[in-house]
C-alpha cells in the first residue's frame, strides 16, 4: 500500500509541475517583451486568450493542431520568426532539421536545449557502464540534426570526448527509393568502415551512440575479423579471433535510439550482438522533443520498450485515431500526441508520425508512456527510415 500511495503522490506532483511548466511557457511565448513572433501572430487568430485562459495542460486543447507546415521552409517565411524577442540578438542560435522522411524537412530553432537535454538525460546512465572521463563513439546521422551536437555534448558533459562519423540518412533514403539496394549496403559499408577505423586507432572508446541498423552492421563486421584487419593495416595487428565482438572493443555502455527497436531486436541485441556484457539503454527522440528515455528492458517483460517523455519539458500522449482529444486506454493503440515546453520552443499537441501503445506511469517516471512506437499506419507504407 505504501507504493502504491507513494506513487499516487509522485503522479500528482508531476502533474501539477507539468500545469506549472505549461503556465510559464505560455507566459513566455505569449507576453510581448519576451514572446515569439510566430506565437504573437497566432495569438491575434484565437477566439481564447492564451495569456489568460491556458492555466494547465488539459487547457492546450484550446490551441489548434499544431501543423508540419508551420515548420517547413517557404520563401515567405522567415525562421527566425521562431526566435523569441528574450533571445533574439543576444544568443547565438542553432538551426536543426528533422529527417524530411515526409517532405521537406522541419526546422527548428535551438539555443541550448539540446545541451539541457542531454545533461538531464546523462544523469539516468549507470556510471558502471558509461564511466565518467570515458571517450564515445557517435555512429549515427551527421549533417543539420541536433543529434551529432548533443552527443558530442553528452561526451564532453560527461568529461570525455567524442569522436564522429560522417553520415548522411537522406542519401540512403534516396537510394531506397530509388531501389538502389546495393548502393544503400555499398554505403551503410563507408559508415561501418569509418567507425572501424575510430576503434581500431585506440582512443579508448568505453560508451557508443548508435541505431539499431548500424549497431547489427557493426556486430556482423566485427564477426567478419575486419576490426582485427584494420589493425594490422596500421601496423598494430592483434591475435586472431581477439576483436570480434562489440565487448572485444573496449565498449561497455551503448545509448541508442531510431525506430527499428522493436521487442525482437532488442532480445537478439542483448543477448547475441553483446553478450549480456555490454549495457544497452534504447531512448526515442527527435529534434521537436529531445529525447525520451526507457524503462529498464529485459527478458522479465519480453524486452518490451517503454518510453517516458522528459516532463515537463516535454510530454506525450496516446490517444484515439479518430479523436485527438481522447486518450485511449492503458495498453490501447493510439497516435502518439507530442508537447513542447520550453522557453526557445513551444509545439502544443503535435500529432507525430509514430503511432504505439499508451502506458502507465511508474515510480521513476510518474506519467504516461508509450511503448511500441513504429510509423503511423496511415503513414507506414510511404515512410522511409533508412539507416535508422
Amino acid at each position: 500500500m505504501s507504493s502504491e500511495i507513494s506513487l499516487s503522490s509522485k503522479i500528482h506532483a508531476a502533474k501539477e509541475a507539468l500545469d506549472k511548466q505549461v503556465r510559464e511557457i505560455v507566459q513566455w511565448h505569449f507576453s510581448e517583451d519576451t514572446g515569439t513572433p510566430f506565437w504573437l501572430d497566432k495569438a491575434k487568430t484565437y477566439k481564447f486568450n492564451p495569456l489568460k485562459d491556458i492555466q494547465g495542460f488539459e487547457d492546450l486543447k484550446q490551441f489548434p493542431s499544431f501543423e508540419d507546415e508551420w515548420l517547413r521552409a517557404s520563401p515567405d517565411t522567415d525562421i527566425s520568426r521562431w526566435v523569441p524577442r528574450a533571445y533574439l540578438g543576444k544568443k547565438p542560435v542553432y538551426v536543426f532539421e528533422t529527417g524530411g522522411t515526409t517532405g521537406i524537412p522541419k526546422s527548428r530553432i535551438v539555443i541550448e536545449d539540446h545541451w539541457i537535454d542531454y545533461e538531464m538525460m546523462s544523469e539516468t546512465l549507470p556510471d558502471e557502464y558509461f564511466p565518467r572521463g570515458s571517450h564515445w563513439l557517435m555512429l549515427g546521422p551527421s549533417g543539420p540534426r541536433r543529434l551529432r551536437l548533443a552527443i558530442e555534448h553528452l561526451a564532453q558533459h560527461r568529461g570525455g570526448m567524442c569522436f564522429c562519423v560522417d553520415l548522411d540518412p537522406r542519401y540512403v533514403v534516396k537510394l531506397i527509393k530509388a531501389g538502389k539496394i546495393q548502393d544503400v549496403k555499398a554505403y551503410a559499408d563507408h559508415a561501418i568502415d569509418q567507425a572501424l577505423t575510430i576503434l581500431a586507432a585506440g582512443h579508448k572508446i568505453k560508451c557508443m551512440f548508435t541505431t539499431p541498423k548500424l549497431l547489427a552492421a557493426l556486430d556482423a563486421a566485427l564477426r567478419d575479423g575486419r576490426l582485427e584487419a584494420k589493425r594490422r593495416e596500421i601496423g598494430h595487428p592483434v591475435p586472431e579471433g581477439s576483436l570480434r565482438s562489440i565487448a572485444d572493443t573496449g565498449i561497455t555502455g551503448i545509448f541508442s535510439g531510431g525506430t527499428e527497436f522493436t521487442p525482437q531486436f532488442t532480445r537478439e541485441a542483448m543477448e547475441e550482438m553483446l553478450e549480456g556484457k555490454v549495457y544497452m539503454t534504447p531512448t526515442y527522440g527527435n529534434t521537436l522533443m529531445g529525447l525520451a528515455c526507457s524503462k529498464p528492458v529485459g527478458p522479465e517483460d519480453g524486452y518490451k520498450i517503454s518510453y517516458y517523455a522528459p516532463q515537463p519539458r516535454a510530454a506525450t500522449e496516446v490517444v484515439d485515431f479518430k479523436d485527438y482529444n481522447k486518450l485511449v486506454p492503458y495498453g490501447a493503440t493510439g497516435r502518439v500526441i507530442l508537447t513542447t515546453l520550453t522557453k526557445e520552443f513551444f509545439m502544443p499537441r503535435f500529432a507525430e508520425r509514430d503511432e504505439g501503445e499508451r502506458e502507465a506511469p511508474f515510480e521513476k517516471f510518474p506519467w504516461d508512456g508509450v511503448s511500441g512506437v513504429r510509423p503511423f499506419h496511415e503513414f507506414a507504407a510511404t515512410t522511409t527510415v533508412g539507416v535508422y
